[in-house]
C-alpha cells in the first residue's frame, strides 16, 4: 500500500480510503498495509496504526498484514505490536531489524516479540534497517523455532531466493524482485510484495492465476507485462507508482512523498504514455 499526502505532507486519509477500495478492486488477495512502499520509516506510530485500521475497514474479501516493529526501543516495539494487533489485521510483519548478520539474536528476538500477538508472523528484509538480509538457514530456524509463516525476500538474487525456498518448510517465500519473479515461482516462491503491486496489482493476479493454471506460455506473457510495469516505475521510487494510481482514477493520490521526491515533466509524460498503452491493451483502466 502507498501513503497519499496532502500538499503539506500530512497523510490524506480520505484519499487512502479511496485507494484501499481501488486496490481491492484490482482483484488482489492480500494487502500489506504498513510497508516500505508506504514510507513506514517516515510515518509516526499513530499514522501507521491509523493506516492499518483503515486498510482493515476497506479490505473486502482480502487479508491484511502490517509491519509492527518499527519503533526504536524494545518496550515501544512491544506496545507497537499490541496496537497493530488491535487494528484487526490478519497478520503481523516483523522486519529483520538490522540483525541480518546475527541469526541467533534474530531468532531469539522474533521469538520473544511474537509472544505479544496471537496473529501469524511474517518476516521482511526491510532495506531501511541494515544489515537486513538473512541466510536461508536462518530463515529455516525462524520457521521451525518461531513458527514464522512467510518472508518478503529482498535479496534480489536467485541464489538468495533459492536458499530460502530450500529452507521454507510449510512457509511462503514472497517476492520483491521482478527480474527473477518467474524463475522464483518455478522454484516454489509464491506471491509478491513490492512497489509495482502498489499500482498494478491486477498484473500480478493475472500472472499468479496463469502460473497456477499450468499455462506456462500465458504465465510468461503475464510476467513480461510485469517487467514492463516495473521498468515504467523504476525511477522516482513510489512517486511514479503514485502517479500511475492517480492516472487510474484515484485522483487523491498525489505524486509526492515525505522524501520530497519530484517527477520531471519528462517522467510524467513517460508514465502517461505507458498508462495509455496499458489501457489500449486492456491491462489498465
Amino acid at each position: 500500500m502507498l501513503t497519499p499526502y496532502n500538499d503539506d505532507l500530512s497523510v490524506d486519509y480520505n484519499a487512502y480510503e479511496e485507494y484501499a477500495d481501488w486496490q481491492v478492486s484490482q482483484g488482489v488477495e492480500h494487502l500489506f498495509a504498513v510497508c516500505g512502499s508506504s514510507e513506514m520509516a517516515n510515518l509516526t506510530l499513530n499514522e501507521r496504526v491509523k493506516l492499518a485500521e483503515l486498510t482493515v475497514k476497506h479490505k473486502g474479501n482480502t487479508t491484511v498484514v502490517a509491519t509492527a516493529n518499527m519503533e526504536p526501543s524494545w518496550f515501544s516495539q512491544v506496545e507497537e505490536v499490541k496496537r497493530i494487533t488491535a487494528t484487526g489485521v490478519d497478520g503481523i510483519v516483523f522486519t529483520t531489524k538490522g540483525f541480518g548478520n546475527d541469526p541467533d539474536r534474530l531468532v531469539s528476538y522474533v521469538g520473544e516479540l511474537k509472544a505479544y500477538t496471537h496473529l501469524p508472523v511474517f518476516m521482511y528484509e526491510f532495506p531501511g534497517l541494515q544489515p537486513h538480509i538473512i541466510s536461508g538457514e536462518c530463515y529455516g530456524k525462524l520457521v521451525k523455532e518461531c513458527g514464522v509463516y512467510g518472508i518478503k525476500d529482498t535479496t534480489c538474487t536467485l541464489e538468495g531466493i533459492s536458499s530460502k525456498i530450500d529452507n521454507k518448510g510449510d512457509s511462503c517465500v514472497i517476492q520483491a524482485n521482478m527480474p527473477f519473479l518467474f524463475e522464483a515461482y518455478k522454484l516454489g516462491a509464491r506471491g509478491v510484495m513490492a512497489t509495482p503491486t502498489a499500482c498494478g496489482g491486477a498484473f500480478f493476479q493475472r500472472f499468479h492465476e496463469a502460473f497456477m493454471s499450468g499455462d506456462m506460455e500465458l504465465a510468461e506473457k503475464r510476467y513480461n507485462e510485469i517487467i514492463l510495469l516495473d521498468n515504467a516505475i523504476d525511477s522516482g521510487f513510489n512517486c511514479s507508482a503514485k502517479y500511475l494510481v492517480n492516472l487510474q482514477g484515484v485522483k487523491g493520490m498525489k505524486a509526492i512523498n515525505r522524501g520530497k521526491q519530484q517527477l520531471s515533466s519528462a517522467r510524467l509524460q513517460s508514465l502517461k504514455s505507458f498508462h495509455n498503452w496499458c489501457v489500449a491493451e486492456g491491462l489498465m483502466k
